[in-house]
C-alpha cells in the first residue's frame, strides 16, 4: 500500500479500543479536579510558569553526546486523507529582481496549520470548553477577527525544558500502537518502568504511538476518525506529576473519543484546564531510534513558536538534544 499522501489510503484501521467510556458528567469532574485556574499571576503563559530556569539547566545536564533530533514534519503540500488542508510553497522570484546582480531566489509559504497535516504548537487561547478558555477567560470576550488577546502563543517564547519520551510501543516490544489505542495512566507507569524514566515537575511528556512508522509502512489514512492517544483517566496523573508540555505524535486524543459529545476531551483538558500547552503532528521516529541507541529516554527539548501576537498556535520544528 503506498504511503504517498496523494495517494492511495491505508485500509481503515481496527484499534483494540479506546474505552472505556466516559460520561461529560465524569469528564466534567475531571475537569474540575486537574483544572489550575488562578493558580499563576502570568496566566495566559498556564502550566509554563513552573518551568523555571532551575529546569532549563537541569534539561541542558541532561545533554551528553550533543546529538540533535528535529521533530518536524517536512512542509506538507499535498493533499491527502490525513492532510485535509495542504500548506502552500511557491516561488515568488526566479532572480529576476535585483539586477545587474547578484540575483535573488524567493518563496512563499502560508499554512492553515490547525489540523493533521503539519507540526505546531497550540497556545492556550486554541480550545475553550463551556465557552470559556484557561483561566476562566470568555473566548467571545478575548478571541476575534484580530486574534487572541489572552492566551496567545507570543505569550508563551522559546520553551526549554526537559523532555521524556514515553515510546509506549517500544515499552511494549511493538511497532505501533493501532490506531484507536488509548493510553492510560497504567501505560503510563509501566513505560517509565520499561525504558527507566520518570515524568517529574515541569517536563515536557512526548507520546509516541509510532504513527508515522505504521503511516510509513502500511499507508495513511484520517487520523480523526481513528487515532492513538492519550485517554482521559491519564490526565489526573500528568497532573499531579505537575507537567509543563504535551506532545504527541498524533495531536494526544484517542480517536474515537472515549466521552459522549466531545471530540478532543484531551485538548480541553490539558489546554483549558490544565493550562498546558499542546505538540501535535510530532515525527517522533528519529528521536525514538535516538533514544534507544543512547539507552535512555530524557533530553534536553527546545521548541521556538513563531512570534505572532494573536496567534492561537504556531507551526514548530522542535529539536531534542540527547
Amino acid at each position: 500500500m503506498s504511503s504517498d499522501p496523494a495517494g492511495a489510503s491505508a485500509p481503515p484501521p481496527t484499534g483494540p479500543g479506546h474505552g472505556p467510556a466516559v460520561s461529560r458528567q465524569d469528564f466534567d469532574a475531571l475537569f474540575e479536579a486537574v483544572r489550575t485556574w488562578g493558580q499563576w499571576a502570568a496566566a495566559e503563559r498556564g502550566a509554563w510558569n513552573r518551568v523555571t530556569p532551575s529546569h532549563v539547566q537541569r534539561a541542558a545536564a541532561a545533554i551528553r553526546s550533543g546529538t540533535v533530533v528535529p521533530m518536524g514534519r517536512p512542509w506538507n503540500t499535498r493533499p491527502g486523507p490525513d492532510n485535509g488542508k495542504p500548506a502552500l510553497h511557491y516561488m515568488s522570484d526566479l532572480g529576476d529582481v535585483e539586477a545587474p546582480e547578484p540575483s535573488a531566489y524567493k518563496d512563499f509559504l502560508a499554512v492553515d496549520y490547525h489540523g493533521k497535516g503539519v507540526s505546531h504548537l497550540d497556545a492556550l487561547s486554541h480550545i475553550a470548553y463551556r465557552g470559556q478558555l484557561y483561566d476562566g477567560r470568555t473566548a467571545r470576550d478575548v478571541v476575534d477577527a484580530a486574534g487572541a488577546r489572552f492566551g496567545a502563543v507570543s505569550a508563551l517564547g522559546p520553551l526549554v525544558t526537559r523532555g521524556v519520551l514515553l515510546d509506549v510501543p517500544a515499552a511494549r516490544g511493538v511497532a505501533w500502537l493501532e490506531p484507536g489505542t488509548a493510553v492510560h495512566a497504567r501505560d503510563v507507569l509501566a513505560a517509565e518502568e520499561a525504558l527507566d524514566v520518570t515524568v517529574g515537575d515541569g517536563d515536557a511528556v512526548l507520546l509516541r504511538s509510532g504513527h508515522f512508522r505504521r503511516r510509513r509502512e502500511i499507508g495513511p489514512w484520517n487520523p480523526d476518525t481513528a487515532s492513538a492517544g492519550w485517554h482521559v483517566n491519564a490526565m489526573a496523573l500528568l497532573a499531579e506529576r505537575a507537567v509543563s508540555l504535551l506532545g504527541a505524535d498524533g495531536d494526544s486524543d484517542v480517536r474515537p473519543s472515549p466521552v459522549e459529545g466531545l471530540h478532543s476531551p484531551v485538548h480541553a483538558l490539558a489546554i483549558t484546564a490544565m493550562g498546558v500547552p499542546l505538540l501535535d503532528n510530532l515525527d517522533l521516529e528519529a528521536l525514538s531510534a535516538a533514544c534507544a541507541r543512547a539507552g535512555r529516554y530524557a533530553f534536553m527539548l527546545v521548541v521556538t513558536p513563531l512570534n505572532v501576537p494573536g496567534g492561537t498556535g504556531s507551526p514548530v520544528n522542535p529539536v531534542a538534544i540527547l
